[in-house]
């Protein structure tokens, strides 16, 4: 009790500067334990402080119910009196202050969840995300200030971008408003930082889970530099971050997520023995990099101010990580990490990607975006049929409004020219809706863009490739004249336990008019088994057009059903420069694809 007391007299101590609406005190120790405990006081008044916690966390679009992390919440007053705390929703606690003042909160936060979005603990390293950490009032204004203390291990640091506290004595404190508090995760532990310079702004390489021979970080600074400049020139300057931070987790998982002055990538901790793999680290990096201009600061108007305890629905993810993902390729491509083959490969992988989605006729572009809180996380056996990626259309999208701005303008005016008119209209607290998106847009360019917008964006009908390809001298790879003689039914295996199962039954395969279905245990063709691991060697004793049979245990019942094998469809996505290509169309594609 007099430990507690001590602590208490030491934070409800007076400061110079204007009370925050909450002090938090954050603690790593013991790591291996894989828990932060967390110490707040909160400038209470009347007779109860309502807490809570976001239940997502923003760029990642779903309910991640952080909350349930969370543990052992008690409360006490400056005099170390304890104070009831009562849990009234899934993510609020309830603190009854008794108009006692100044309240310290105690808790702690499980961390063991290695992504992005989340919190992670463990003798090697930490994360942590302001979402999945912080208790935070009800009634506290949305500008509020908050501090933060960091106290790590014995030998360890913290890495983030939280903005140093103007009163600071050490590194280790902080002073931010909510939406920073929130958008700033912070690496814990003994990363290897490299630091390059762009435009006069340090850009620093924190990694971690990875031993030194492993990853180069000034090889990667060297690379990160060439991508930074890129984007600074696309743009016109960089954002207007005082540094910015490339947080890099080595480890089991994957993916990235974007804030204002850094980014989490998570990626193989081999991705530099692979140079496949490294150049795919580099476009991830190039795509969170460039989330610093377009989501962070110019954003669809629903994102932001956020609610951090509902979703937070727009039709417009497409324009935030749609054009976002054409851009992270071609931006790659212009800072020279990649050369004409590896960018147009990417693109095409996209373009495939969305031809051979049953669900590009069920699902718009724009409710896709919409629904992105109930589906695209939510991936199911049936989302082929029933979903298109906002990530993959939206890309797509963006290469033909690109192409169809050129073309219409005589190539005087481009996507990118939208772009930073919609960055100078928009960025900073105003958003845009889907309405004023596309009207700078026509006014921009000059054209009428409501046919482009109706069918690419708002329609389910097939994309029209033709005037794209046209304008850049490009074609689709003409099909292989020697096709693949095996049988083909269209459907997707995996396997659990030594045995094979149906994944996905695409619409309109002979898979979907034989009826079968995902979860099938697929047994045998004809009379023939067929191995756990040996689908494909299985259908290549079967010949296009070959009728017979294929034997399915369905929720533990045989069934046998008919089938006709076809041909698989030949491969027609591949873009390649076209051997006929004009002199402008060529000239056009290097422009595109070197300068602008």
């Amino acid at each position: 009790m007099r430990r507690l007391a001590l602590l208490l007299s030491l934070l409800f101590s007076g400061a110079a500067l204007a009370a925050p609406a909450a002090h938090f005190t954050v603690r790593a120790d013991p790591p291996e334990h894989h828990y932060f405990q967390v110490e707040a006081r909160y400038a209470a008044q009347g007779e109860q402080l309502t807490l809570f916690m976001p239940v997502w966390t923003p760029g990642s679009y779903l309910v991640r119910e952080h909350s349930r992390h969370v543990e052992q919440v008690e409360a006490r007053d400056a005099g170390g009196r304890r104070l009831a705390v009562q849990k009234v929703a899934k993510n609020r606690w309830q603190v009854d202050t008794d108009g006692a003042g100044p309240i310290a909160v105690r808790y702690r936060v499980y961390a063991f969840e290695l992504s992005v979005r989340t919190n992670y603990l463990d003798a090697e390293f930490g994360l942590t995300n302001g979402p999945a950490l912080f208790l935070l009032p009800v009634d506290a204004k949305a500008d509020a200030d908050y501090d933060v203390t960091l106290v790590p291990p014995g030998g360890w640091g913290v890495h983030t971008a939280l903005p140093p506290h103007p009163q600071a004595t050490g590194r280790h404190h902080f002073r931010a408003d909510r939406d920073t508090l929130l958008d700033s995760p912070v690496v814990w532990g003994r990363p290897t930082v490299e630091t390059f310079t762009v435009a006069g702004v340090d850009h620093h390489i924190v990694t971690v889970g990875a031993p030194a021979e492993l990853f180069d970080p000034a090889r990667a600074a060297r690379d990160l530099a060439k991508l930074v400049d890129t984007q600074r020139a696309f743009w016109g300057a960089l954002p207007g971050y005082d540094n910015y931070l490339f947080l890099n987790v080595l480890a089991d998982s994957g993916g990235g997520l974007e804030h204002k002055a850094s980014t989490v990538i998570m990626g193989d901790r081999q991705v530099m023995r692979d140079p496949e793999h490294y150049r795919d680290w580099l476009r991830l990096a190039s795509h969170e990099l460039f989330h610093a201009w377009n989501v962070k600061r110019l954003r669809p108007q629903a994102l932001g101010p956020f609610d951090y305890e509902v979703e937070n629905h727009t039709h417009s993810l497409w324009v935030a990580e749609g054009i976002t993902s054409y851009y992270d390729g071609l931006l790659w491509r212009r800072a020279g990490l990649a050369d004409d083959k590896a960018f147009l490969e990417r693109l095409s992988k996209n373009i495939k990607r969305l031809q051979t989605s049953p669900g590009r006729h069920v699902r718009s572009l724009a409710l896709a975006s919409f629904d992105a809180w109930i589906r695209f996380y939510r991936h199911d056996e049936n989302s082929v049929n029933a979903d298109v990626s906002y990530y993959t259309k939206g890309a797509v999208v963006a290469f033909l409004l690109d192409a169809h701005l050129r073309k219409a303008t005589a190539d005087k005016v481009t996507l990118g020219d939208v772009m930073r008119a919609a960055y100078a209209r928009f960025s900073g607290a105003k958003g845009f809706t889907p309405a004023e998106f596309q009207a700078l847009a026509s006014d921009v360019a000059g054209v009428d863009l409501d046919d482009f917008f109706d069918r690419a964006v708002r329609g389910t009908a097939d994309l029209d490739y033709g005037p794209a390809l046209a304008w850049f001298g490009l074609r689709f790879k003409p099909a292989d004249a020697s096709p693949d003689p095996a049988g083909w039914l269209g459907l997707t295996t995996h396997g659990a336990e030594g045995r094979l199962y149906i994944k996905e039954v695409p619409t309109g395969t002979p898979a979907h008019r034989a009826g079968l279905a995902p979860n099938d245990e697929l047994l045998a063709i004809g009379e023939h088994r067929i191995p756990a691991k040996g689908w494909d060697e299985a259908r290549g004793r079967q010949a296009p057009g070959e009728q017979t049979s294929v034997l399915v245990a369905r929720r533990g019942v045989l069934r046998r059903l008919p089938v006709t094998f076809a041909a698989e469809p030949a491969e027609t996505w591949a873009l390649e420069p076209d051997p006929k290509a004009s002199p402008a169309q060529k000239a056009r594609l290097k422009a595109w694809l070197t300068a602008r």
